[in-house]
Parts: C-alpha cells; structure tokens; sequence
C-alpha cells in the first residue's frame, strides 16, 4: 500500500473544479446519478426528509445511487438534533444537579454531536455556503466545455 493521501475520484474533482485531462485515473466506478430508494427503515418524518433532501441534490445534480448511507446519515443526524432540541424546549437548557447546583441540559451537548454530523454530512453534498464554492455540479470530464479553457 502506498504512502500519502488517497486519490481523489475523479467525479469528485469534476465538482470541486479541479479536475485536469492528463491527470485523469483509469477505470473508476461511475454510479448512476439519482435518488436511491429510500431505506425502509426510516419511518414518518425521516423519510419525508429523505425524499426532500435528496430531491434537492439529485435536481443539482450531486447524488448517486450509491450516496445512499450518507443520505441516511445527514437525515438521521437531524432527525437526533430536532429530538435533542425538542427535549432541551420541554426541560430547560439548565438542570438542577442531585446536590442542587445547576448543570447544563445533556441533550445539549447530544444536540451540539447532532449538528456537528449534520454539518460534516451537509458539506459532502455541497450543501453550505462554502462548500458550494467547491462543487460544480453537471458537468463530466469528458465535457468539452470552452475550447479555449485549456490555453
């Protein structure tokens, strides 16, 4: 096994505009893009999440049929924060310790590892601001594009 990074896939240096023809890879996996089934698993308001997140990226043009998992994790990983918050809401972000000190709500540091995931899952998909910058959806490296981009 070699040393250093691991190769970026091409796909993924066509969307963050990186990516250069001498420099292309040989024989890599090419998924179909679109929206991969819903795992039958997820139930009531995750699936409707599922089904509204990954209408969005597969209209911008970023899923696959393999982007499955991480679809499932950014929807899970909410669907926790939305449960941490609701429960912060119902008990108060402070709680009286047995010796009767306050101490912070747990769900809030559950909450704060709910959106950190969500926030990790959400720049895959090009889905911040930033992230955005990097991501060049529609586009494929054997676009020709401007013929004179490569002078």
């Amino acid at each position: 096994m070699a040393a250093g990074r691991k190769p970026k896939p091409t796909q993924l240096k066509v969307v963050q505009g990186t990516f250069r023809k001498d420099r292309k890879r040989g024989a890599e996996p090419q998924p179909k893009k679109g929206l991969p089934p819903c795992p039958d698993f997820l139930k009531d308001a995750a699936r409707r999440e599922y089904f509204r997140i990954g209408r969005k990226l597969e209209r911008i043009g970023v899923l696959t049929e393999v982007d499955d998992l991480a679809l499932v994790g950014l929807v899970q990983s909410w669907m926790e924060y939305l449960e941490c918050t609701e429960k912060i809401r119902e008990t108060g972000m402070l709680l009286k310790s047995p010796g009767g000190f306050p101490v912070f709500n747990p769900y809030t540091t559950l909450a704060n590892q709910a959106l950190k995931r969500v926030k990790a899952f959400l720049t895959e998909f090009g889905m911040t601001p930033s992230s955005r910058t990097r991501v060049m959806a529609g586009t494929t490296p054997d676009d020709p594009g401007d013929e004179w981009k490569d002078l």
